[in-house]
């Protein structure tokens, strides 16, 4: 409790903010702190429809592996997803206590996106006075980009607040330089980083320029800060080597970045390109605040994407936006810099934050839409389910394509069929599960699988006149000789037909 009280205690007044005279209130506070209203916002436009959207393809693996037992989830990281595996193991958790519904599986992320924008005020108030905190928390809580992945049921937000966490922590170790105490949390969250995602460990490049330019060269600071570093990266040493055996298998789809990847990437991050100039405007307007706070904050959010993107000419991608996200917040900071530089009164500052809400507006609200989780639409899994649970018969069975492309189609179909409604997978040979894995495998002689079922219900990707056409082959010879589509549906991104036995 006394870590928690410091982190929200304000610091010795920054640059542009002078103490009040004693017996006068000082009429820039904020109530509760900087760092209070970023909060609620981001709470408030996180929890916006946040159970709404279909769950997408990686959140559907995040429900299967949190429906796992701990020994399971373990087996399985050791084979695939070990860098994803921490959070795999916290969902776990959290799953038995709130249970797996859409709201209880995006909550985490939701709430770890309102301490970064807390962490996000903080740091903009270390750095640049209470002012500058406050309309960088806001600014960030605005970011189309924010409210997205705090409806992702996936680790992006909490690598956020730990990056974030990390820089707040560090800035506190270098004011008591001599505090071991200080140093091992910093240290400590240097470790979560890794633990949520080994490629956001980039974020430390950063790290020695605060070090460098904060104060007059003091060797205990510099002792304090190698020695925290390479106790986290030796205790992440056992995951980097894992996760290395992986990379093929996790980032092989991942294209080889050109060199306009290096300025698309930026309205990716923010989910709205007219939002990313406006925020590269006020960051802009920051250059004239004090120079290290300004070289701080421009090494953490431009330099991790150009080493990442260098990285990436190699033999294996990784510049994938989603894992740079952890930039996001070092923008903010500097953008609220910026803001509280070129307007100086709090209704110029709100004037401002009030064009950027309505500016974004429309993409906030497009996050609430069913297919958001998807770039151009999805398949509608629950639009699938509704169609099996009101035409469903006792003894019935189903058939899933499976093939790479559709291979999430029996767990967003299962997912939102009622939980007692238990389908025979016709041609499933091995679950995933069972093979300590993410994927199963499907029956080697499709016809020795059939156990005369009166009614299978059939799967399929896209818009198919024919629903066997959407299946291999095999499977689809299989049904055919014994099976014909009594009648079909075709919900976004679907075909779902019920098939009758013929012979």
């Amino acid at each position: 409790m006394a870590v928690g009280m410091a982190l929200l205690s304000p610091p010795a007044p920054a640059t542009g903010d002078t103490p009040a005279p004693a017996g006068r209130p000082d009429r820039r506070t904020f109530p509760g702190g900087p760092w209070l209203w970023p909060t609620l916002t981001t709470l408030a436009a996180a929890l916006y429809r946040i159970g709404e959207p279909l769950l997408g393809r990686d959140e559907l693996t995040s429900w299967d592996m949190s429906a796992r037992s701990v020994g399971q989830v373990l087996a399985t990281v050791r084979r695939v997803d070990a860098v994803v595996g921490t959070y795999y193991l916290l969902l776990h958790g959290w799953t038995r206590l709130f249970g797996d519904s859409p709201l209880a599986l995006r909550l985490p992320s939701a709430l770890a996106m309102a301490a970064t924008a807390a962490c996000v005020a903080l740091i903009g108030q270390r750095l640049f006075g209470r002012r500058a905190g406050l309309a960088g928390g806001l600014l960030f809580a605005l970011i189309p980009g924010v409210s997205r992945f705090a409806h992702e049921a996936r680790p992006y937000a909490l690598v956020m607040l730990a990056v974030t966490l990390s820089a707040l922590l560090l800035l506190r170790a270098l004011d008591r330089p001599r505090s071991a105490g200080r140093w091992a949390l910093y240290a400590l969250a240097v470790v979560a980083v890794g633990l949520f995602h080994l490629v956001a460990l980039t974020c430390l490049v950063a790290h020695p320029v605060l070090v460098a330019l904060r104060g007059r060269p003091d060797r205990r600071r510099w002792w304090g800060f190698c020695s925290a570093v390479t106790a986290a990266v030796a205790a992440l040493f056992p995951l980097v080597a894992l996760g290395s055996t992986q990379t093929g298998r996790q980032s092989s789809w991942i294209a080889r970045p050109d060199g306009w990847g290096l300025l698309d990437i930026w309205s990716q991050l923010f989910y709205s390109g007219l939002c990313a100039g406006a925020l590269m405007l006020l960051v802009a307007l920051a250059f004239g605040q004090r120079r290290d706070a300004v070289a701080f904050c421009l090494v953490s959010a431009l330099v991790p994407p150009l080493v990442i993107w260098t990285v990436s000419q190699g033999g294996m991608s990784y510049f994938y936006f989603r894992y740079m996200l952890f930039t996001l917040p070092a923008l903010a900071v500097l953008a609220g810099a910026g803001l509280a530089a070129a307007a100086r009164t709090r209704p110029a500052i709100a004037s401002v934050l009030a064009a950027l809400t309505l500016l974004t507006l429309p993409e906030q609200l497009a996050l609430g839409e069913p297919l958001a989780h998807y770039w151009t639409g999805g398949p509608d899994y629950a639009a699938a389910a509704r169609t099996i649970s009101r035409y469903y018969a006792p003894g019935d069975a189903i058939v899933y394509d499976r093939d790479e492309e559709a291979g999430m189609f029996p767990l967003g179909v299962r997912y939102y069929l009622p939980r007692d409604l238990v389908l025979r997978d016709v041609f499933l040979d091995e679950p995933a599960v069972s093979r300590d894995d993410l994927l199963s495998t499907d029956c080697p002689q499709p016809e020795k699988c059939l156990r005369g079922e009166k009614r299978i219900w059939l799967v399929v990707m896209g818009d198919q006149n024919d629903p066997f056409d959407g299946l291999p082959p095999l499977q689809a010879a299989a049904l055919r000789a014994h099976y014909t589509a009594y009648g079909a549906d075709r919900p976004g991104g679907l075909t779902v037909a019920l098939l009758l036995r013929t012979k």
